[in-house]
């Protein structure tokens, strides 16, 4: 398999995965999360592994890193063979573990999938980007902060050196995810294992990101083990495809061969499952569509009602820096500035733009999670800035959240089922055996066995974990969900199973979805509004149709150039990505920012016209 590889007829294969088995203990008996799994990575190739969440996709990885066994797992059989840079082939199912911390972060780099789970929230961003340089490449404190500010900027976040002192929880999803990766890259190992390192991640970024990989991947030969469920990520990045279905692999070849000729049904299914950008382009489909079954005759419209449930009036949110021997304020993060939409009932307005453009902040204030500086937030006729103590939590029955990482908002300690009733409990809205019953019929509503109910988060994959998420958000019959990067954990196959899910509970129960997303394709699914968000602005407003069909503000139609597309003949470049640098949105105390202004171009469809910063 490895002719098609990068240097292959020079070197043989930098990891070789053969006849793998990992299994893990439950209270119901053993589970095998790997069968019988044998793939190899050659230098400077990318190895793609996609499938199913659940698939074993990362339990491979895991175990390559050995991690598998500090997560309960136990590797069986099989060998994991590793070309170490000056000792040879070594099998790391034998190796202690003095001498897996050598190689982990030196010679083998990994990208976890949850970016605050994978960062030590007590430390800075440069206490864990400079600790690998220093124990493994023997750096001064000097020398190791120098490549830090190097490797932040590397990976696009602003003002890098002052990000050095933050703390995780003060940077957004999306750039933790990239101080991961960035401390995956900082010793140039000879083997990436990337665990969906671009979920996180909003499309302009994940270009670049991509290209970044691509590279380091042919300037340094590493080899890539790549584990996606994002097929356009896929024909990007890959050289070979190696498609994993309940703990085997069911189809390996290049990626041309897998997306021109796929062979296993689950393959095809897999690929046939991919939301594309500009599907609904052209056909003359105004709502979103619950698609019932293959074919465009088997679409559903949601049409929702002209009825508004929520008003937003130039909500602005603010974040101080303190600075100075007193910690006074010395300047402010506007996070989001000005901001005016309207939801209506049984719609989806979809918010978009780069990691750190403020939408995550946005949901967060309309629910008054952060306690915005001004504005005017109108539930159904309920003004939630009025509120007091009582009255917001009688109306946070009305109103819930899908957070973006689900391990981060789950509670390891509690059994899953404790988790979903939790809610249920709170409020009082139902006692004795109904609770269970509600608990069990909302397993059901996510498409997750009962069985599950007795098990907790470590046990459940990335997707799984968030279907939790989501039944949990249902649980008290809200009427507005803010979904926060919902389905950014999910693989394609799940992921358009929880998009028809969520837009059914939509159709049946009326319900508003502020859905927060960088995933384009899966905006232009779901979205009846899309605001388009930059730098804590809406940038551009409007129909689904005419933002996606007739972008006019630079920023919007620079999105939509960067989105992958799933097909591997038709790759990105760095030519192809032309961004400028984002400004940074930390100004004086003293300092006012203009309100927003926008040209209507179309009914409903506004551009903003004051100056952007773009």
């Amino acid at each position: 398999m490895l002719d098609s590889a990068p240097n292959s007829q020079t070197a043989g294969p930098i990891a070789r995965i053969d006849k793998l088995r990992v299994e893990f203990q439950t209270k119901d008996g053993p589970v095998v999360g790997v069968e019988d799994v044998s793939f190899d990575i050659g230098p400077g190739e990318t190895v793609c592994v996609v499938g199913e969440s659940g698939s074993g996709k990362s339990v491979s990885s895991l175990s390559l890193m050995r991690l598998v066994e500090y997560g309960g797992g136990d590797i069986a059989g099989g060998r994991l063979l590793f070309d170490r840079k000056d000792g040879g082939e070594v099998d790391l199912r034998t190796l202690d573990q003095k001498h897996m911390r050598d190689i982990r972060g030196n010679e083998i780099g990994m990208i976890f999938q949850e970016p605050m789970t994978a960062l030590n929230p007590v430390f800075t961003v440069k206490k864990q980007l400079t600790e690998g340089l220093r124990v493994h490449r023997g750096m001064s404190a000097k020398q190791a902060e120098e490549r830090a500010v190097e490797l932040l900027r590397e990976v696009r976040i602003p003002e890098p050196e002052r990000r050095l002192n933050q703390y995780p929880h003060e940077l957004s999803g999306g750039m933790r995810q990239r101080v991961v990766i960035a401390m995956a890259m900082a010793c140039k190992p000879r083997l990436l294992i990337a665990d969906e390192p671009t979920t996180a991640l909003d499309v302009t970024i994940q270009a670049e990101i991509l290209a970044l990989m691509d590279r380091l991947k042919r300037e340094t030969g590493t080899a890539v083990m790549f584990i996606t469920h994002d097929m356009a990520v896929v024909a990007q990045m890959a050289d070979k495809v190696v498609v994993m279905f309940r703990g085997n692999k069911v189809e390996e070849g290049t990626v041309e061969e897998i997306f021109e000729n796929p062979k296993h049904p689950y393959t095809r299914a897999l690929l046939a499952a991919v939301p594309k950008l500009g599907e609904m382009t052209g056909k003359d489909l105004p709502e979103p569509m619950k698609l019932v079954g293959r074919t465009d005759q088997d679409l559903k419209p949601i049409p929702g009602t002209n009825e508004p449930l929520l008003t937003v009036e130039g909500l602005t949110t603010r974040f101080a820096v303190k600075g100075g021997f007193f910690r006074r304020t010395v300047a402010n993060v506007h996070a989001v500035e000005d901001l005016s939409f309207t939801l209506n009932k049984g719609q989806t307005l979809s918010l978009v733009g780069e990691s750190g453009c403020g939408k995550s902040t946005a949901g967060r204030s309309i629910l008054r999670l952060v306690e915005p500086l001004a504005g005017k937030v109108d539930l159904d006729g309920t003004d939630v800035m009025a509120l007091g103590t009582s009255g917001l939590r009688e109306a946070r029955r009305d109103m819930q959240m899908i957070f973006q990482d689900p391990f981060a908002s789950l509670n390891p300690q509690l059994q899953l089922a404790d988790q979903v009733a939790e809610p249920i409990h709170n409020y009082g809205i139902e006692t004795g055996s109904a609770v269970s019953d509600h608990v069990a019929q909302l397993f059901d509503r996510v498409e997750l066995p009962r069985s599950f109910m007795r098990r907790y988060p470590h046990e459940l994959s990335g997707g799984q974990r968030q279907r939790i998420a989501i039944a949990r958000a249902l649980a008290l019959r809200p009427r507005l969900i803010v979904a926060d990067e919902a389905v950014s954990a999910l693989d394609v196959s799940v992921q358009a199973q929880v998009i028809n899910l969520m837009m059914e509970l939509q159709a049946d129960l009326g319900l508003g979805y502020l859905f927060i997303s960088h995933d384009m394709a899966v905006v232009e699914r779901v979205s009846h509004y899309v605001g388009v968000m930059y730098l804590g602005r809406i940038v551009e407003l409007g129909p689904r149709r005419a933002v996606f069909e007739d972008p006019r503000h630079p920023y919007t139609q620079a999105l939509m150039k960067a989105v992958p597309i799933a097909d591997p003949r038709r790759r990105k470049t760095e030519k192809d990505l032309n961004f400028k640098p984002i400004p940074s949105p930390i100004h004086p105390v003293d300092y006012e920012p203009a309100p927003s202004e926008y040209e209507e171009v179309s009914p409903g469809h506004k551009v903003l016209i004051t100056d952007s910063g773009y």
